[in-house]
């Protein structure tokens, strides 16, 4: 009775442990260095693009950038071979309006011409991006709206998902490819209000700086005003 209650006991302490240091993992690394190289770890990782895609009411092509990933499973395969791939040549999902994925660049192509063009020319993943169609009817602004990490803010010498959520605007060339939310703010969600033509988002800042976003730190809330040719956020109090 006394061993299985010592294996309860250590199995507990171990669970303990776990879940602290889970919860303890940083989004913000606060080093003496604020640039950390960013490197590929996977050397599996091979770099491809899907098919373009043209959303409805545009003249460009939007070409999506990521990684392919080549899984090993362990049954045998024929011929003697240890091991067969699964392979998915699909990197992007197409929703009304919106491109969803992990990927490492968008990129752009009129559809009168022959050059393509990226987004952005440094290490970026995108999660979301968003032609917002009821501003571009209405105001003749053809704005693209995108979710995703331009930093490495956890140091861990790589830019995922780990890191701190940004938020990004573009035009529909990907031309004006702007940061809309503050540096070290993660972006908490975002959304489109129709009849003012106004994009709002809110951020929570680690105002306690320890890494964490949590029930201590400060919200930001946000518009942007997207009739207007220049994009300027403005923060307003609903609290």
């Amino acid at each position: 009775m006394k061993k299985y209650f010592k294996y309860i006991a250590l199995i507990l302490v171990g669970t303990v442990i776990s879940c602290r240091e889970e919860v303890q993992k940083p989004k913000v690394s606060y080093g003496a260095s604020n640039k950390v190289s960013i490197t590929k770890t996977d050397t599996t990782q091979i770099e491809i693009a899907d098919l373009p895609i043209q959303l409805e009411g545009t003249n460009y092509l939007i070409h999506p950038v990521g990684d392919l990933r080549v899984y090993e499973r362990g049954s045998k395969a024929r011929f003697g071979s240890s091991s067969v791939n699964d392979v998915s040549f699909t990197i992007s999902n197409l929703g009304e309006y919106e491109i969803t994925g992990y990927l490492q660049n968008l990129k752009f192509q009129k559809v009168d011409s022959d050059s393509i063009r990226p987004l952005s020319d440094k290490p970026i993943l995108i999660l979301t991006a968003t032609y917002l169609k009821p501003v571009a009817d209405k105001t003749h602004n053809n704005v693209m709206v995108y979710t995703l990490t331009d930093s490495d803010t956890n140091k861990d010498g790589k830019i995922d998902t780990s890191d701190i959520k940004t938020l990004y605007l573009s035009d529909i060339s990907g031309e004006n490819f702007t940061k809309v939310s503050a540096d070290l703010e993660e972006l908490v969600d975002w959304s489109l209000i129709e009849s003012k033509n106004r994009l709002y988002f809110r951020t929570i800042e680690d105002t306690n700086q320890n890494g964490q976003f949590d029930k201590s730190d400060v919200l930001h809330y946000n518009y942007i005003d997207l009739a207007s040719k220049k994009w300027e956020v403005k923060s307003y109090k609903p609290i």
